[in-house]
């Protein structure tokens, strides 16, 4: 008797984890940044300050405790098409990381991310501006992006590998030897 074709149309069902188990992890979710997000926003770079500053420029004091109106800046730049501002929001509500796209202009912009200590290692931040660059090619239209990070920053260098950018000089960032890269999003993204 040949075995029962499945119902393309019926989401399938995953089976319960056993008693005990912990339930699986969602990845977070890419959000382009809004009003709303502030008060997790403001949490996220505080709390991971320290974690920041030892691979790429501290943001300063004046960040902190201009934050609210620094933020509504940002979220009026993003409006005028200056930049794209994303978080990754866990299924708590609590942003684990940062994924952005600043001074867009003819089709190019300089991609920038960060994220949570406690979220590293897991391949979020490679999946994130994975993502990025779809939606800088399919929905923002650009064509190039160009990134750079410290030599030290040997994780930042390698999630740049992975989406498919490349070395093209160097550079200094706050002191530090560093490296520019680029993307070229009308090439196909790296498997």
């Amino acid at each position: 008797m040949p075995e029962p074709q499945s119902d393309p149309s019926r989401p399938r069902s995953r089976p319960s984890p056993p008693p005990g188990a912990a339930p699986a992890c969602r990845e977070p979710e890419l959000q382009r940044l809004r009003a709303d997000h502030a008060p997790a926003l403001l949490a996220f770079e505080r709390e991971n300050r320290a974690w920041f500053a030892a691979s790429i420029p501290d943001r300063g004091d004046a960040y902190f405790t201009g934050f609210a109106a620094r933020h509504a800046e940002l979220l009026a730049e993003q409006d005028e098409g200056l930049h794209h501002f994303h978080v990754l929001v866990g299924a708590d509500g609590a942003i684990v990381g940062r994924v952005n796209l600043v001074d867009v202009a003819d089709g190019s912009a300089e991609l920038g991310y960060r994220v949570a200590e406690k979220a590293t290692g897991r391949g979020l931040a490679t999946a994130a501006v994975g993502r990025l660059c779809r939606l800088a090619a399919d929905t923002y239209g650009l064509t190039t992006l160009r990134a750079k990070t410290t030599l030290d920053n040997a994780g930042s260098r390698a999630v740049l590998a992975r989406t498919g950018f490349t070395p093209v000089g160097e550079t200094v960032l706050d002191g530090r030897p560093g490296l520019r890269f680029v993307r070229d999003l009308t090439r196909p993204a790296p498997k």
